[in-house]
């Protein structure tokens, strides 16, 4: 039976406080806006929480309180992974003692393993939780690509339940949604690819422009669900600038920075990330300006 982590998820930025310090609070606050903006599930201390500037003991935090935040009807998916199977296992084993519902399991970066080694790595922290296990391929940021092979691999894995597509090869995911099992599920991993991962058979998208406009982009997803293609194309491509000043420069970097000028206090990024250049903070500050914001509304409802 597949994991219901819902169609769209979002990759939910760390706030920090002025002194670098994690910002609890407003994690909480954030994380009732994201829901309150159509967000059905959050993967909390990924790659656009600033997972590896987070201490073991900061990682937990963050996800008890945004757990605590949103109960039991939202799933919280932990970034629980490295590049060192041991920690990736003690780090799983600690998402679901803090009552977590799934866990991501990012391809290693750095140590660039070999397929069979990507394998035993994912295998290994599976077979170490009850939890369900979602994959995340994306090879720009661990230099390794999981090849199709090795998906439908770990798809047989019983709490393997799904993937985050990141690699743009929409061949080869393609060849994963048509051969996966029953219950197998992908989401896109990045905003600019979702309407050819729902087109190919995908699930949703794990979203970074969803902290801005969740509302809109469940709405993209509703009308393609529906068959409304032509509408979910409008929405995409209405959207589409405002997306690629969010990726203007490295993620989350410009996110978090939006996420500040839409009103909820979410701090810096931590070093070596820093703040967006004075071009980008125009580019992403004119988009803002362009287009509806569905955090503002989110955030006066709480």
């Amino acid at each position: 039976m597949p994991a219901e982590f819902g169609r769209l998820l979002t990759a939910m930025i760390t706030p920090m406080s002025p002194d670098g310090s994690v910002d609890l609070v407003a994690a909480q606050l954030l994380a009732r806006a994201l829901v309150a903006s159509g967000t059905e599930g959050i993967v909390a201390t990924g790659s656009t929480g600033e997972a590896p500037t987070l201490s073991e003991e900061e990682t937990v935090a963050v996800w008890a309180a945004v757990k605590r935040a949103v109960g039991p009807s939202v799933p919280v998916i932990a970034g629980a992974t490295n590049n060192d199977t041991r920690k990736s296992v003690r780090m799983t084993e600690a998402a679901e003692a803090a009552g977590l519902d799934g866990v991501l399991l990012t391809t290693p970066a750095y140590n660039k393993p070999p397929q069979a080694g990507l394998i035993a790595h994912f295998q290994t922290i599976a077979n170490a939780t009850s939890l369900p296990c979602l994959l995340y391929n994306i090879p720009g940021r661990s230099a390794v690509n999981m090849t199709a092979a090795t998906m439908l691999t770990l798809a047989e894995v019983p709490n393997i339940v799904g993937v985050k597509e990141s690699s743009e090869d929409f061949g080869q995911i393609g060849q994963v949604i048509a051969h996966a099992p029953e219950g197998f599920r992908v989401w896109s991993g990045n905003d600019t690819d979702t309407p050819m991962v729902m087109a190919l058979g995908g699930y949703g998208v794990v979203s970074v422009a969803s902290h801005l406009v969740g509302t809109q982009i469940r709405q993209m997803l509703d009308a393609f669900l529906e068959g409304r293609v032509a509408d979910a194309a409008a929405i995409h491509h209405r959207l589409a600038p405002l997306v690629g000043a969010l990726f203007v420069e490295s993620n989350p970097i410009p996110v978090k920075y939006a996420v500040n000028r839409a009103g909820l206090a979410v701090g810096a990024c931590r070093l070596p990330l820093v703040p967006p250049s004075p071009a980008a903070r125009e580019r992403i500050d004119a988009e803002m300006a362009r287009q509806q914001i569905d955090l503002r509304a989110a955030v006066a409802t709480l």
